[in-house]
């Protein structure tokens, strides 16, 4: 199986990750400057009948300040929905400690770099020294987990901010304005997408993830703006060629993608309006959500705005 670490950043996980992380993975916060927002207008989809709505917006789960994408349509469409459905809603900070404990520490109390010839781990120690962790941080870490986590980190330096993502900001608008917040899946069900790797599989993603560390800011700066300016076949691509696994693809996307589908056929049973906003990469390629609503009678079509 060969990862890489474009292909992970479109993973849902790496939204649960990005709160899970512990605080000592995490870059240290310094005063933020003044910021020029820059409007934006991502892909905004609805399926629809006489009495249903349900808009699909694309997340991106970690953003830099400063792009306006929550105006115009975007706000329109959330501003008239009943309901704001999410991938997960964001547990509490308690509960999000213990499942990143049961789920992203090793449980038999083997250290990660022993896990990894003496090749792997001097490529692993690397990346940790260009992020400036100490080697032994991520020791009592699975390697799935200390990959992401890598990732994470190393997008926080460039500037990407979990608490400028999307989900983030929906979820602040929808507490202000009392909207109801449901999630399709749990942070348990998406840590475990991960945790349930073989480890030689964990090993491989963690290594091609160091080495590739120097690219995550301009990967995730290119991915960024394909969204922006709702490129999605481009975005599409970009976020999924390198999932060559194809039982990883299936069960990052298409099995999850089939169970949202199912999702909308069943909420378009009821009458009412949803803004659904899940991870781009969902709503992107050839096994998107989109593509698999046919099945059950029903179309999504572009907004625009």
């Amino acid at each position: 199986m060969h990862l890489r670490l474009k292909s992970v950043l479109a993973a849902t996980a790496i939204c649960a990750l990005a709160w899970a992380m512990p605080a000592a993975a995490q870059s240290t916060p310094t005063e933020a400057p003044a910021v020029t927002v820059k409007d934006v207008d991502p892909a905004l989809w609805v399926v629809k009948d006489e009495d249903t709505t349900i808009y699909l917006f694309g997340s991106i789960h970690l953003l830099k300040p400063g792009l306006g994408w929550f105006d115009d349509g975007v706000k329109t469409a959330f501003d008239s929905s009943d309901q704001l459905v999410l991938e997960l809603v964001e547990p509490p900070a308690a509960e999000v400690q213990a499942l990143f404990g049961k789920f992203a520490m090793d449980q038999q109390g083997k250290t990660l770099r022993s896990k990894m010839n003496d090749a792997d781990c001097a490529v692993y120690e690397a990346a940790m020294g260009k992020l400036g962790i100490p080697a032994p941080a991520f020791d009592p870490f699975e390697p799935w987990a200390a990959g992401i986590t890598l990732s994470v980190v190393a997008m926080q330096k460039s500037g990407f901010d979990p608490n400028s993502g999307v989900e983030k900001q929906l979820t602040a608008a929808a507490k202000v304005s009392n909207k109801p917040i449901a999630g399709l899946e749990t942070m348990e069900f998406q840590l475990g997408l991960f945790d349930t790797l073989p480890e030689a599989e964990q090993i491989t993603f963690l290594v091609e993830t160091a080495k590739l560390i120097d690219e995550v800011a301009s990967t995730t700066d290119k991915m960024v703006n394909m969204w922006a300016s709702a490129d999605t076949e481009s975005l599409g691509q970009l976020m999924n060629e390198g999932l060559t696994s194809r039982t990883l693809y299936d069960a990052l996307l298409t099995k999850r993608n089939a169970n949202w589908a199912k999702w909308i056929s069943a909420r378009m049973a009821k009458p009412g309006v949803t803004f659904m906003a899940v991870g781009a990469g969902h709503l992107a390629g050839p096994t998107s959500v989109q593509n698999l609503l046919p099945a059950y009678g029903l179309s999504a079509t572009r907004v625009a705005y």
